[in-house]
């Protein structure tokens, strides 16, 4: 009987289970309606493979008709266990393509609270407005779904969105496809206020941060990369209790410093790097015990890195570079024990014993590049097997390289140039990386010997970039015959002497810059007319002894410099089908007869053109198309003929013109004045005729950024052209700590990537017939040069307006009267000129307050009076006051009566000037034009001794010309 009753207990209970599993399972069963809106929205999409970045992404979609019809069971879609309505739908990931509107099926899915449509292609619709009806929202994920267009303001009402991510909406043509407007970012911040997770990174927002996102209480990810935020960064966010992920990077306007962190500080990951945080990083980082990554890189970083950084134990990546960061002690990195990647390139640290990184054994990637590190290459390197990327290019190391460096066999980038290494370097150690894809031995002392016998070509890497710039070679490395997958090969600076092999031009189809430059090349072994090498981007042929002529590059050709050759005949016609050239040198060779006219009116892409120094006659360039980027024009030196070329006004982003040393026979080119970037316009030894006057309609441009003319040797007459003087506003100003160069600055996109390109401006300046060529010239450098013309009349005291000059020639003119007194305004002064003129009076006391004056010339005038003692004065030689009857005083054997003369001037406290300044500066010669070098190198000196070290090269920097070398080809290893 209780056998009985427990059975019957027992199998009430079954049924009740079954029962209530049928009720349940009745009640999740979807509703209709939602149902159908699924389907539609399923139909209103085409599945397509490439919409998806993801690799592993799959359609859901067509999973669905398999699973029933009850659609809370389809792939991606929840239901509620008691409701049966549809509260979450993730299709991330799901190779969706089409757009998306609020007409959409989707918003009838009125329960949701859900939604994660991340990683499609929405194909650049916009964010519907509807999606502010759907007020259960706590997750909302469109990130990296190609939506664009204004974010709209609906959102805001979504006031339980826990996460919301639109990050990642970007295609190549266009970094942030979205915009959020600064008053609707306001708007949010202040409505969602249970957010946990806001991520807008490569969202257009431009704007400051509001104050309320610092009362984001909840907040644990805060995400807003590359944005377009600008002002202050909030402290107090760094304060949030429960902030574990902050990253700002890319916003280069968000300025800020980093606060005073408190114990048990929450932050995961900290990411402030490419953004104008400036200031020191505080001791209380070590705070920051739970810390795994910090990016700072690329701000305005100073100071010393405080030991306490040692306290972060779970640090796994630290990237500091590109700031100006210094110390010569690093040994507290040695309690970093769990750290894969370290990154302090491109700072002031002195260290000489890293020693500190022997034991971190979980280190893949170590660059120190471009620092000031020195001592013997580190053997004990060798010892960090999962090293994989490791850059200590651009310092001070020493000793050899030793042969274990082969240990490394995970070594993917191997970069060691512009180091001090010497010896021998045996290349087949280098070899037996067979992992080793990006390698640079460049600028070393030492020698690179490539045997491979003793390596099959099976087991050679296959390597993406190698440069072995100055390695003292003496040939093409044989083993580069098995490299089909380079990308970029530098031989340059070595000592290869005869013909370019034809193999070179078919080594790699993807082989895309190719530096043959400075080396003894004689010609090409086919001498082809078409260059076969289909893929080259880039291509230096300059400095060798090249003989032959001018091989036609590829059509897809970007920079084609073959300067300091001996190219001969013509410029090939076919040179006009290269559409995307935007560098073209050919200087310094023998090349002749016309220039292509096609130069001109067809290419939009060129920016710089260097044809000076060779043979061509004929007209100039005579159309130039509107709308061209232009920045450089250099034809000096050659033999055109005929007038300037009004289309030149078209060349709106020109900054320098040099068309020197021709026979172009035309008036003063005032037209030219209309150019608002225009710095150097260099003119000289022309038929250039007329007076130099200002047209009405032109009386409003002037040249308003001019910082050199040079105008001598022509046939100008009347007086000199005071109106320009009193306008030319590039040459009021200097700025003393602006020590970088003039050069053109531009970026191309290739394969997808934005290559930076920048080619220093060069000139030649000539004196008495000896010629001067400056490779660079410095953003500060001013001068004006109207010497060997017609000019009369007197000197303007609007001279003395122009403050940043530092050369002044107006020699072998018919000036006449005094020297203006307002010539001692220019106190930046360093060579002046005035001889072969016909001023009378005395020479102005004023003038011996130019302390940094080391060339002065007035002989050959009829200057009287006593000549100015003290100062800069007392190193001026006879030469400097030759010819002139009138004048006495020393240096002149003449002596004057004049009480007056023996008045010195008051000494100035900061001349900053040695007793036995003067050098021989005032034996450089007397004429038409400056030797500029040796003027700017004395009196640089004097002013700031890191000038001189930066023109001279005394005591070279290693790492400031390690960096303009790679920034010159457009190529960083850092």
């Amino acid at each position: 009987m209780a056998s009985s009753f427990s059975h019957f207990i027992f199998v009430s209970l079954l049924f009740l289970i079954i029962y209530l599993f049928q009720l349940s399972f009745q009640q999740t069963l979807c509703h209709n309606e939602e149902r159908l809106a699924l389907l539609q929205l399923k139909e209103s999409f085409v599945i397509e493979k490439h919409a998806s970045d993801n690799p592993f992404a799959y359609p859901k979609f067509n999973l669905w008709k398999s699973q029933g019809i009850d659609c809370c069971s389809w792939e991606g879609v929840w239901c509620d266990q008691y409701t049966g309505y549809v509260i979450s739908l993730d299709l991330s990931s799901s190779c969706l393509f089409g757009s998306i509107n609020s007409s959409s099926s989707l918003f009838r899915l009125s329960h949701l609270q859900y939604l994660n449509l991340a990683f499609n292609d929405f194909n650049y619709s916009e964010i519907p407005a509807a999606l502010g009806n759907l007020s259960r929202l706590t997750y909302l994920n469109l990130s990296a779904s190609i939506f664009s267009g204004h974010i709209p303001l609906e959102i805001s009402k979504l006031s339980e969105l826990s996460v919301f991510d639109l990050s990642y909406n970007f295609d190549y043509s266009n970094p942030r496809l979205l915009e959020l407007k600064s008053t609707d970012f306001k708007s949010l911040m202040q409505n969602l206020t249970k957010l946990e997770y806001l991520h807008l990174s490569y969202v257009k927002i431009n704007s400051s941060i509001p104050d309320a996102m610092a009362n984001l209480s909840s907040l644990i990810s805060l995400h807003l990369g590359n944005c377009g935020l600008f002002g202050k960064f909030l402290t107090a966010i760094f304060h949030l209790p429960k902030l574990e992920y902050l990253s700002v990077v890319c916003n280069w306007d968000l300025s800020g410093s980093l606060p005073e962190f408190p114990f048990h500080n929450q932050l995961r990951i900290l990411q402030i790097s490419r953004t104008s945080f400036s200031g020191e990083l505080p001791i209380s980082i070590g705070r920051l015990g739970s810390l795994e990554v910090l990016n700072a890189s690329c701000c305005n970083l100073s100071g010393l890195i405080p030991p306490s950084i040692g306290n972060l134990t779970k640090l796994l990546t630290l990237v500091l570079h590109n700031n100006s960061f210094r110390g010569e002690k690093a040994s507290f990195f040695s309690n970093l024990t769990q750290l894969a990647r370290v990154s302090l390139s491109f700072n002031q640290f002195t260290f000489s014993d890293i020693s500190c990184f022997a034991g971190l054994s979980h280190l893949q990637r170590l660059n120190l590049c471009s620092n000031h590190i020195s001592g013997s290459f580190p053997s004990w390197l060798t010892n960090l097997t999962e090293l994989t990327y490791l850059n200590l290019g651009g310092n001070m190391f020493q000793g050899s390289l030793p042969s274990s460096i082969s240990r490394l066999k995970n070594l993917e980038t191997f970069n060691i140039e512009f180091n001090t290494l010497s010896g021998v370097l045996m290349f087949d150690t280098i070899l037996e990386l067979r992992y080793l894809k990006y390698l640079s031995l460049s600028s070393n002392k030492f020698s690179v010997l490539i045997e491979t016998r003793n390596i099959t070509n099976t087991t050679f890497p296959k390597l993406t970039e190698l440069s072995l710039g100055s390695c003292n070679l003496r040939e093409f490395p044989g083993f580069l015959h098995d490299q089909d997958e380079l990308e970029v090969l530098d031989l340059s600076s070595n000592d290869i002497y005869g013909q370019i092999p034809n193999w070179i031009w078919k080594l790699s189809k993807t082989l895309l810059y190719l530096d043959l430059s400075h080396n003894s090349l004689t010609n090409f072994e086919k001498s082809p007319i078409f260059l076969p090498a289909s893929s080259i981007l880039f291509l230096d042929l300059s400095f060798n002894m090249l003989e032959a002529s001018l091989p036609i590059p590829p059509l897809n050709i970007i920079f084609y410099l073959a300067s300091k050759n001996r190219f001969n005949g013509q410029i090939p016609r076919q040179i006009c089908n290269l559409t995307s050239l935007q560098v073209f040198d050919l200087s310094y060779n023998n090349l002749s007869g016309t220039i292509p006219q096609c130069v001109g009116n067809t290419s939009k892409s060129l920016i710089i053109l260097n044809l000076q120094e060779n043979n061509f006659h004929g007209p100039m360039l005579e159309t130039w198309a509107a709308g061209n980027k232009m920045k450089a024009i250099q034809l000096g030196q050659n033999n055109l003929q005929g007038k300037l070329p009004r289309s030149l006004t078209n060349c709106r982003m020109l900054e320098f013109l040099d068309i020197g040393n021709n026979q172009i026979r035309d008036t003063f080119p005032s037209w030219l004045g209309t150019l608002p970037k225009l710095k150097i316009l260099i003119l000289r030894s022309n038929g250039l005729y007329g007076a130099i006057a200002i047209r009405s309609q032109e009386s409003d441009f002037l040249f308003p950024n001019l910082r050199i003319i040079d105008l001598s040797h022509n046939g100008f007459v009347g007086p000199l052209p005071t109106n320009y003087f009193k306008r030319w506003n590039g040459m009021t100003d200097l700025d003393e700590k602006n020590i970088t160069y003039l050069h053109a600055y531009d970026n191309t996109v290739v394969n997808g990537y934005i290559l930076p390109i920048q080619y220093p401006y060069s000139m030649t300046i000539i004196n008495k017939g000896h010629k001067l060529d400056y490779m660079k010239i410095l953003e500060v450098f001013s001068a004006i040069d109207l010497s060997c013309n017609k000019f009369e009349g007197e000197i303007p005291e609007a001279v003395g307006n122009l403050k940043g000059l530092q050369l002044l020639n107006f020699s072998n003119n018919t000036l006449v009267g005094a020297i203006p007194s307002s010539l001692g305004y220019l106190t930046n002064l360093e060579a002046l000129d005035l001889s072969q003129n016909k001023l009378t009076g005395r020479i102005p006391a004023q003038l011996t307050q130019l302390n940094f004056l080391a060339v002065f010339n007035v002989s050959n005038n009829r200057l009287t009076g006593s000549i100015p003692q003290g100062r800069q004065f007392n190193t001026f030689e006879n030469s400097s006051f030759e010819g002139n009857a009138g004048l006495c005083g020393v240096p002149l054997s003449k002596k004057c009566d004049d009480p007056e003369s023996k008045i010195l001037p008051p000494p100035s406290s900061d001349s900053g000037l040695s007793a036995d300044f003067g050098w021989k500066a005032v034996l450089l010669g007397y004429g038409c034009g400056f030797l500029v070098g040796m003027v700017i190198g004395g009196i640089v000196f004097t002013r700031r001794h890191e000038w001189f070290m930066k023109i001279f090269q005394v005591g070279q920097d290693t790492r400031r010309n390690w960096v303009e070398r790679l920034n010159e080809r457009g190529m960083y290893f850092c």
